[in-house]
């Protein structure tokens, strides 16, 4: 099984509700690919890293289900929303559980 955990920084015009449309948008994703275990997503709510206002994970069963996510459609266009409300920087990171 392989994780992929990325927190996302937005710029300083990005609206909380813009923020919680991103959560649930990537949430949906759930239902729509396949080879996905979980996912989770949700705001920021820590006192330290405000920067990052958004941790999306999701558990994947192999790294062909990743590598078929990166590609799909819907990932594109969640990804393209993200950037388009004002996505500034995000840091993605890769496990094997």
């Amino acid at each position: 099984m392989i994780q992929r955990t990325v927190l996302v920084k937005f710029a300083e015009t990005t609206t909380q509700d813009q923020l919680v449309e991103v959560v649930n948008r990537f949430k949906a994703l759930q239902n729509v690919l396949t080879g996905i275990v979980e996912i989770q997503a949700g705001l920021n709510i820590a006192e330290k890293s405000k920067e990052f206002q958004v941790m999306l994970m999701v558990r994947f069963e192999n790294q062909a289900a990743l590598d078929a996510y990166a590609v799909n459609e819907d990932h594109q266009a969640v990804a393209a929303f993200i950037r388009e409300v004002g996505r500034v920087d995000s840091i993605g990171v890769d496990i094997e559980l």
